[in-house]
């Protein structure tokens, strides 16, 4: 009966992804604007990397934003000035994003809590105050006029259509890889830095190396998805590398349901859906309207969509 009971959670979430996945797949077909439902899984990539930190290593990082923005002004650098390829634009972006991590994190791992979060923050400040006076990322007007090019020489990216299915391909590449990760020993260690940090130090584990992996881990991910985005839109600005947006990726990650694989993806494009549907009709209330879901997700579902389905579902088959 336990092993019936494990078991069907499983078949579930497996039967629920895939079910996602062919949406996914329809979408463009389906009428749904291949500009923006690129944009969401740019930012569901975004989110998946942040809840990699925070759910699954428990690392508030309030500097995320960071991360995104410098993949995304290297790669948009790369591809219009120095006549990068798309695909080593992105790559080269990523890589560098995943380096200044691994500075960041050299300094901000040996703090706990509000002072990690604190630091990552003033770190994110640095970095933003980089892009705002360095020449070549353009300052207030932003990095304008990234070709999308041709992956591999072979496919133009120009077409909508092509770059939808390269940016799914990368979007179900970082799940699945986000899912290999949290299930392996490294994962398990992670999960008990989490659960109890002292207790992992007493069984002999380097928390601080643990950590500090996790964080590289978490901002080159970010930086994948800064990185797709600008290949997306052509441009990156400001707004990408802001504090705020470090916020949304929080809150995108809450509402989905923090430490869960599909939840802060779900948060991602309800959060880039509301304020690409609902800002036309309500302009700058839209703020508005996001801070009042924050307070009620923290107010009234604190696990978020995902994790009060999981707890719904276990609710039930407990009272069978």
């Amino acid at each position: 009966m336990l092993a019936a009971t494990t078991a069907a959670p499983t078949r579930l979430a497996s039967i629920g992804l895939l079910v996602c996945l062919g949406l996914l797949i329809a979408a463009p077909f389906m009428g749904v604007y291949p500009i923006f439902m690129m944009k969401a899984l740019c930012y569901a990539m975004f989110a998946m990397a942040f809840n990699l930190l925070m759910g699954f290593t428990g690392l508030l990082s309030f500097g995320h934003a960071a991360f995104f923005g410098v993949a995304g002004y290297t790669t948009g650098w790369l591809i219009r000035s120095a006549g990068y390829s798309p695909e080593l634009g992105v790559l080269v972006g990523t890589a560098v994003a995943g380096l200044c991590g691994l500075g960041v994190g050299l300094l901000a791992i040996r703090r706990q809590g509000i002072y990690f979060a604190m630091v990552t923050l003033a770190m994110a400040q640095m970095f933003y105050f980089v892009f705002l006076q360095a020449p070549f990322t353009g300052g207030e007007d932003g990095l304008q006029g990234v070709p999308r090019g041709q992956l591999l020489g072979l496919i133009s990216l120009e077409n909508d259509l092509s770059l939808y299915f390269v940016v799914l391909a990368v979007f179900v590449a970082l799940f699945l890889f986000v899912i290999r990760i949290v299930h392996s020993p490294f994962g398990q260690v992670l999960k008990a830095i989490r659960e109890n940090e002292t207790r992992a130090i007493s069984l002999g584990y380097d928390v601080n190396k643990y950590k500090l992996m996790a964080f590289v881990l978490s901002t080159t991910a970010a930086g994948l998805a800064g990185a797709m985005k600008t290949l997306v839109l052509g441009f990156v600005t400001l707004n990408d590398a802001h504090w705020s947006l470090s916020g949304e990726v929080i809150l995108m990650t809450l509402l989905g349901g923090l430490g869960t694989f599909a939840g802060p993806a779900l948060g991602a494009f309800t959060i880039i859906g509301l304020q690409n549907f609902l800002a036309d009709q309500v302009g700058s209330w839209i703020n508005v309207i996001i801070g009042v879901i924050f307070v009620l997700c923290v107010v009234a579902f604190r696990r978020g969509f995902i994790g009060e389905l999981k707890a719904w579902h276990a609710s039930r088959q407990h009272s069978r």
